[in-house]
């Protein structure tokens, strides 16, 4: 049986198990998406399942999505995987010239490929803006770009949390863009096109609908995207547990339902927490031990180089410590000058590229590894 042939029926057996139920449990709404392939689908990243939500806006039309690699590394799963949808993978913190050689073959054999260009899910509820290479993609691949928005999501799964909130999502088809209509158009011009078409902001939203999303468990595992207190100015004394997030300094905050922090809190929202620390964090205006030159660390950290095949191999764990030049895990240090790429997977994993080998860094459960990703940012002059 051919591949694709394959790909399609397994496809239509899922989406009838699947469309009876799935969009009542998690109160998705959509637009569909009829435009005739081979199309480049283009749409904002605000949950894990947000593969399965544009499945379901695609009806039984087959398509391919660019995913991280990491979903492949299980020697079962990642076989099953290849076999049952043949994701197109890309190494985060890694060179991506072989994913985009793959999804334009994909396209050229008259193949759909769906691409998250913002390169990662939103930590914040903001869209994040599409890499660069984005648009020169879009127009080099002559297949129609179609561009949607997925708007709710981050609140009812956000990226740093765990479990799913009662809520909404809504799925809303942007622009179909024929393949003339971007050969005229410049790639700076088609990378401004996705990110309108695709920009959502939460927050901005909230003001205006006041959607609420219930659960026991709102503010939980928000130290991953939060690490400075704006009360005592210390990294990594924060901690959450159930709707409250509290600091060793005595600072207690409490999520609502509609994601907006309760009266009394410095910020109202996560994204106004973030700008705030990512300012302080690049003007190192926060405490820290003055006799070390250690800016801030996390135990329980294992370093594993990920070699062809997605073959692992551990390195060492322990404490990971971050300086102003260079990141030192166990035995092993990294001058930040030498890393080429670094960006991050799910909630704890932070990727990179140093020497033309490739590593992960994996924390457990609570460990925030966004603020070693932000250090080697502001490095770059990021």
């Amino acid at each position: 049986m051919d591949v694709q042939v394959r790909h399609q029926r397994i496809w239509n057996i899922l989406y009838d198990l699947v469309h009876p139920w799935f969009p009542r449990f998690f109160h998705f709404s959509y637009d569909e998406i009829d435009a005739e392939g081979p199309i480049l689908l283009v749409c904002n990243h605000v949950t894990c399942l947000d593969s399965l939500l544009l499945g379901l806006a695609m009806g039984k039309k087959q398509i391919y999505y660019v995913s991280t690699e990491h979903i492949l590394r299980s020697r079962f799963t990642g076989w099953l995987l290849k076999w049952v949808f043949d994701p197109i993978p890309r190494r985060k913190g890694a060179d991506s010239l072989d994913t985009v050689r793959k999804t334009l073959r994909h396209l050229r054999q008259g193949h759909s490929v769906c691409l998250f260009a913002e390169g990662e899910q939103s930590w914040d509820g903001r869209t994040i803006p599409v890499v660069p290479g984005s648009g020169s993609l879009a127009r080099a691949c002559q297949a129609t770009l179609v561009t949607y928005r997925l708007e709710g999501g981050y609140l009812q799964m956000p990226r740093w949390g765990r479990g799913v909130r009662k809520g909404s999502i809504r799925g809303r088809l942007q622009g179909v863009y024929p393949p003339e209509v971007l050969k005229a158009m410049s790639t700076e011009e088609v990378n401004r096109l996705m990110e309108k078409d695709i920009q959502e902001n939460a927050w901005e939203r909230q003001k205006t609908e006041k959607v609420p999303y219930r659960g026991g468990h709102l503010a939980e595992y928000l130290e991953r995207a939060l690490y400075l207190c704006p009360s005592c100015r210390r990294i990594g004394t924060l901690s959450s547990h159930g709707e409250k997030l509290a600091c060793t300094c005595g600072l207690n905050i409490q999520m609502t339902e509609t994601g907006i922090f309760s009266e009394g809190s410095p910020f109202q929202n996560v994204a106004e927490w973030d700008d705030w620390q990512r300012t302080q964090l690049r003007e190192r205006n926060f405490l820290r031990d003055e006799n070390s030159d250690i800016l801030f660390s996390d135990g329980d950290i294992t370093l594993t180089c990920i070699g062809e095949g997605h073959q692992q191999t551990v390195l060492c764990s322990g404490t990971l410590n971050q300086t102003e030049e260079a990141i030192q895990c166990g035995t092993r240090t990294f001058s930040l000058n030498s890393i080429e790429d670094m960006a991050m997977s799910q909630a704890e994993v932070l990727l990179f590229t140093c020497g033309g080998s490739y590593y992960e860094l994996r924390g457990r459960g609570r460990t925030n590894m966004r603020k070693y990703l932000e250090v080697w940012k502001q490095k770059q002059g990021n």
